[in-house]
């Protein structure tokens, strides 16, 4: 069956099974691997991307269900080669340890910041409490997003 969608800002057209998942279209049909498989049972969040601008497990959602829809990967983020603001803020804050969890904590945070809701931790660990990471203990992580929030919310 083919299958249209918008991935990253692209139109793309894949032809899989209905019930294939959207990480395997991810990784294996468009060579986006930036998307990670953690647990591969949607508990950890590693292969969380955008659909339609809310928060999925890529590993759950069979491609039949993202027909027509859009798809934002860890890929999508950066612009002609430039980190976003989260990404930076990753980066400024050491907030990336070994990876695994980051791609899928960078777009729970963006989905947090593209909500608009005010950058206070309570808020930004319920944003993010379907990522688990084993590796940092959430601080930096948590400053990466308030950071990012708080700089996507002054004008300059």
């Amino acid at each position: 069956m083919s299958y249209r969608l918008q991935v990253n800002g692209e139109p793309v057209e894949v032809d899989a099974p209905g019930m294939r998942r959207l990480l395997d279209v991810l990784r294996e049909e468009l060579g986006l691997t930036g998307t990670k498989e953690g647990c591969g049972e949607g508990e950890c969040g590693a292969c969380s991307v955008l659909l339609d601008g809310a928060v999925v497990d890529a590993c759950l959602v069979p491609i039949c269900q993202v027909d027509g829809r859009a798809v934002t990967t860890v890929e999508g983020l950066a612009r002609e080669g430039v980190l976003n603001a989260l990404q930076a803020a990753f980066l400024e804050t050491g907030g990336a340890q070994c990876g695994i969890c980051t791609p899928g904590m960078l777009m729970a945070g963006e989905a947090f910041i593209a909500s608009g809701a005010a950058p206070e931790e309570d808020a930004i660990r319920e944003a993010i409490a379907g990522n688990l990471c084993r590796c940092t203990g959430y601080t930096k992580i948590i400053d990466a997003i308030a950071l990012a929030a708080e700089r996507r919310r002054v004008p300059g």
